[in-house]
């Protein structure tokens, strides 16, 4: 029954994951491909800089897959294989919740679906956003990785506390009063959370680069404009910058935003689509466990009333 169940699941976020692939390559590819071309000219523009300032260059590596390939399978094997994982995750809470909590099954699937939503994407979201894959540093990587995964551990952590919280309050306050209280406690801990953690353009790397090349420090690792720091007239590509001007424009906001906006949306629709389809999974698995039951129970009236 159990493997049923996240069979289920799994299969419910197969659906979501093609969803989701179609989504990404129709609105977010697009968006990638004016980063990556961004990426590219501002490498050259940073290198030329470097040159010029008597520091190494750095070479990029080698195209493992091309760009083609990065954006049908590459793209459609991440988020669809991640789509089955997530609805195989719900799955297993979902049966670990419904032996002790007595709602309608696609309740349950939509509030464990709703939770996944927040604890994975959401909250961590709010303090690191999502960045198209050329906006950021490759010698940050680690650093980020960890602080994305400290912040998905803590987000459930206090998802889960919150839970506890409103359940222990309820009896005494209210439905109403514990749910304002709840919410309350929980912004105002994660918020203290959110601040305290560092901003990604404070990491020790992105300081020491920012130092060597004389940039401005920056929040985060949006690109910001290149400005010619050498106090000497530089050429690049042919055209002359004098000291202070702007060598190269900063990464361009609506394209930001964009990625980030459907981000956003593509996790909301293969979350949605996952709570959805498992509930209506599971409403149909318990309609049929009840029928026979009913039966029953009708055949035993039947007989009473001819007897």
């Amino acid at each position: 029954m159990e493997l049923r169940v996240i069979g289920r699941g799994a299969l419910a976020g197969l659906f979501a994951g093609v969803l989701g692939f179609v989504f990404a390559r129709i609105f977010a590819e697009p968006v990638i491909d004016k980063a990556i071309a961004y990426e590219s000219a501002r490498d050259d523009v940073l290198n030329a800089l470097r040159q010029a300032a008597g520091l190494p260059t750095e070479e990029g590596g080698p195209e493992i897959f091309s760009r083609t390939v990065q954006s049908t399978l590459g793209v459609a094997s991440g988020i669809i294989a991640l789509s089955v994982a997530f609805g195989a995750l719900v799955a297993v809470v979902y049966l670990l919740l419904a032996r002790r909590i007595d709602v309608q099954p696609r309740v349950l699937a939509w509030s464990v679906a709703a939770f996944g939503f927040l604890g994975f994407f959401l909250l961590p979201f709010v303090k690191y956003p999502s960045n198209p894959p050329s906006i950021g540093h490759e010698f940050t990587i680690g650093a980020r990785g960890q602080l994305q995964l400290g912040l998905v551990i803590a987000s459930f952590v206090l998802l889960a506390a919150a839970v506890l919280a409103w359940r222990a309050l309820h009896p005494w306050v209210g439905a109403q009063w514990a749910t304002l209280i709840v919410v309350a406690g929980f912004l105002v801990v994660y918020g203290t959370l959110i601040g305290l953690l560092p901003s990604l353009g404070n990491l020790p790397a992105n300081v020491q680069v920012s130092d060597e090349l004389g940039f401005a420090r920056a929040a985060t690792e949006t690109p910001q404009p290149i400005v010619n720091t050498l106090g000497k007239v530089l050429t690049v590509d042919g055209n002359t910058y004098a000291p202070g001007q702007i060598v190269f424009p900063g990464c361009d906001a609506d394209l930001l935003w964009s990625f980030r906006w459907y981000s956003l949306l593509n996790q909301v629709l293969i979350w949605g689509v996952i709570g959805v389809t498992f509930g209506a999974l599971m409403e149909r698995v318990a309609a049929r466990s009840t029928a026979p039951v009913a039966a029953a129970a009708a055949g035993h009236g039947a007989a009473a009333t001819q007897a």
